[in-house]
């Protein structure tokens, strides 16, 4: 069970931050399982939809709508009229960052629901992280305006994005399972295994739609007082690569599923892998269509948010290896 603060999981906050903490979250009413789930859920989405309105932020190139950070304009946390900045874009930009708000409240929601239901250290340390990288985003976030939108820093920021949503998907599980309960394997560790490599797989994919990002078309920006730097490289060749690791990616899960049915593994097993491949596929056609469209903007949102469904995905079907079940007494 919870302990004070998580069970110690932040060991350098100094031992009466944690008391009054733990004084604190126990005023509030406890909250229900569901409640629990809920917001769990709420910061998957949360976590999701932000890396989708970054996209749309890149397409519509509103990248330095705001152009600078922590404020929107020098001396003003809020967008302003200005001659070189359209107010779509200062609108687009300030919205996106105000997507923030939803996401570190759905966070720290999160903690303090789990923290005054007093789960285990395991939930604990899950519900922390959430509050913690959003703070580093921010800081990324900041890093990627003030760079002028160099590449490789919204790549950065896309890629942590997506490792949040993993986060925040084996968040949402955990809090799902009894704490008392006993941990078990479910499918052999070859299968284990293979579930690994496709999530690693999946961060290669990841990666390399980044670099296809970095050459393509939507910079970001488009004002002609400023050059956004790009990835010198051809985008064919790179966009060529990134689509022969989806479809190693896709194989893999293909040929997992076969293992899954050989061992006759769980169904909440084989359901999960079933929607992560359905998932992987019709992210594959969207990216077919991008190739073979010119990129339009509608579809990188939609890329995006693919990506953040196929990452909660690849996630879920990760735990589902081990699930944590309430042990089984013996009755004579």
């Amino acid at each position: 069970m919870g302990r004070d603060l998580g069970g110690g999981c932040i060991a350098l906050v100094p031992i009466y931050v944690t008391r009054l903490f733990s004084r604190l979250v126990g005023l509030l009413p406890l909250p229900s399982l569901r409640t629990q789930r809920i917001l769990a859920a709420a910061v998957v989405l949360s976590q999701a939809l932000i890396a989708v309105t970054g996209s749309i932020v890149r397409v519509t190139a509103s990248g330095l709508g705001c152009p600078t950070w922590p404020q929107c304009f020098p001396g003003s946390f809020t967008p302003e009229p200005h001659a070189e900045v359209p107010i779509i874009h200062q609108a687009v930009e300030f919205g996106n960052r105000l997507i923030t708000f939803a996401v570190v409240i759905t966070a720290i929601l999160a903690v303090l629901a789990v923290a005054r239901a007093r789960r285990r250290r395991e939930v604990l340390i899950y519900a922390w992280l959430m509050p913690a990288s959003t703070v580093l985003q921010a800081v990324l976030g900041g890093i990627t305006v003030l760079t002028g939108l160099l590449w490789w820093t919204v790549a950065i920021h896309l890629l942590v994005s997506m490792a949040m949503v993993w986060l925040a998907m084996l968040l949402y599980i955990k809090i799902g399972e009894p704490d008392a309960g006993v941990v078990t394997t479910v499918v052999p560790k070859p299968l284990r295994q293979l579930t690994f490599l496709s999530a690693v797989l999946l961060t290669a994919t990841l990666i390399t739609g980044t670099l296809v990002t970095g050459a393509g078309p939507h910079a970001g920006d488009k004002s002609p007082q400023r050059t956004v730097p790009r990835l010198e490289v051809e985008i064919v060749t790179l966009a060529h690569f990134h689509a022969s690791l989806l479809v190693c990616y896709l194989s893999l899960l293909i040929g997992l599923g076969a293992g899954l049915l050989a061992v006759n593994s769980p169904h909440l097993v084989r359901r999960r892998l079933g929607f992560l491949v359905g998932a992987v596929s019709v992210q594959a056609l969207i990216g077919v269509v991008q190739y073979h469209t010119g990129v339009p903007a509608v579809l990188v949102a939609f890329h995006v948010a693919g990506a953040a469904t196929c990452t909660a995905a690849t996630a879920a079907l990760w735990a589902s290896m081990r699930q944590r079940t309430e042990p089984q007494t013996l009755t004579g």
